[in-house]
């Protein structure tokens, strides 16, 4: 899963505005996570202690200790090859926010010009669609972060970045176009 989601990265985002290696830059941020989280605290130390076959003069405890491990140690390394995917999939949402400014802007260009004909032309204003996609601003920020992180199965970024982006500019046009006629 670590691999193909550097893949997708190696694959289809070679440049990027915050970073001129973005593969790099996810690997570097992987490590970082790895070295922090289990090597660091020396977890990876007991690990090993844990993983090295018993000497007759071992307490009882280690070895009761050492056969937890044995039973749970291929969930612990998929807890640690994990934890490296979220360092990536963090690294992906961080390099793809240009993408959530550069529709934001957009769409709050398109939203005022809306607003400036509906002022100019005698239109009607509803504080109730204006509220409403105000809330929904937010949201549709965090949803994008909450739901690329909490997959449980690699997908390609663009599926999910892409549509929250055009939810994210939709909202923010609706708020521009519905925004007051007279300040």
């Amino acid at each position: 899963m670590l691999a193909q989601e550097l893949g997708y990265l190696n694959a289809d985002f070679r440049r990027s505005v915050l970073t001129s290696d973005p593969v790099r830059f996810a690997q570097q941020w992987a490590e970082t996570v790895h070295y922090y989280l289990f090597e660091w605290t020396h977890f990876t130390d007991l690990l090993g202690w844990l993983g090295a076959p018993p000497s007759p003069e071992d307490n009882p405890f280690r070895l009761w200790l050492r056969m937890i491990y044995l039973k749970i140690s291929d969930f612990i390394a998929a807890a640690m090859v994990v934890s490296q995917v979220f360092a990536v999939r963090l690294a992906v949402l961080t390099l793809a926010m240009p993408v959530f400014v550069l529709f934001g802007l957009v769409a709050l260009v398109d939203g005022l010009v809306q607003r400036d004909l509906r002022r100019w032309g005698g239109g009607r204003e509803s504080s109730f669609v204006y509220h409403h996609a105000k809330v929904a601003l937010l949201p549709t920020l965090v949803l994008t972060w909450i739901v690329y992180l909490g997959l449980p199965f690699s997908l390609h970024p663009n599926f999910v970045i892409f549509p929250f982006a055009v939810l994210f500019a939709l909202a923010l046009a609706i708020t521009a176009a519905t925004f007051k006629k007279y300040l």
